[in-house]
C-alpha cells in the first residue's frame, strides 16, 4: 500500500469522526466558550470544518511562511451548522484529492514551516501532514466533544463509546 493511500484510510476515518462531532453543534451557541482563554465553540466547530484545506497546502505548495503566507485563511465566523458541514465536506473533499495525488517522492520531499525567521518545522510531507492537519484536525475535534459535554449534548462514539453511545468499527 502507498503512503497516499495509508494517509487516505486515516483521513476518511477522522473526516467521518469530525463530521459527527459537528452534525450535534448547536445553533445558538456559537459564542460559548467554558473559559475566557478558550475558542468560542462556533469558531472552534469552523476551524474544524476548514482544518483540511491546511493538508492541502502541505500536499501543494512548496512550503510556508505564516509571517508572509500567500494562503487565504478561511473564514472562522460560524453561522449554522449546515454550513459548517459543508465547508467541511468541501475543504475534505480538497484535501482528499491532493492526498490522492501526492506520490511517493512528493510525499517524501521536506515541507518547510516557519513564521519568519523562526522555523518550526523541516519535515517530510508526509510526516508534516500527519502533525498539522491530521493530529492537528483529531485534537480539535476531541476538544469539540469535551464542548458537548459541558453543555450536555450527546457526545459521538468516536474510538470507542461514549457514555451516550455505543461504538462500531468505522468500515
Amino acid at each position: 500500500m502507498s503512503i497516499a493511500a495509508c494517509l487516505l484510510e486515516d483521513f476518511e476515518v477522522e473526516i467521518s469522526n469530525t463530521r459527527r462531532t459537528l452534525e450535534r453543534v448547536p445553533n445558538d451557541k456559537p459564542d460559548w466558550a467554558p473559559h475566557s482563554r478558550s475558542m468560542p465553540m462556533g469558531k472552534l466547530a469552523m476551524h474544524c470544518a476548514t482544518l483540511p484545506l491546511f493538508g492541502v497546502y502541505i500536499m501543494e505548495d512548496a512550503g510556508m511562511d505564516m509571517a508572509n503566507s500567500k494562503r487565504e485563511h478561511p473564514s472562522l465566523v460560524f453561522q449554522s451548522r449546515d454550513l459548517c458541514l459543508a465547508r467541511l465536506d468541501e475543504a475534505a473533499a480538497k484535501c482528499r484529492a491532493a492526498l490522492a495525488a501526492a506520490g511517493e517522492e512528493h510525499l517524501a520531499a521536506l515541507w518547510p514551516f516557519s513564521f519568519g525567521e523562526h522555523k518550526i518545522l523541516n519535515e517530510p510531507r508526509s510526516r508534516t501532514y500527519k502533525l498539522l492537519c491530521l493530529n492537528h484536525l483529531i485534537h480539535h475535534t476531541a476538544q469539540l466533544g469535551v464542548y458537548l459535554r459541558i453543555n450536555d449534548i450527546p457526545v459521538p462514539a468516536l474510538y470507542g463509546p461514549s457514555a451516550d453511545e455505543q461504538w462500531s468499527m468505522p468500515q
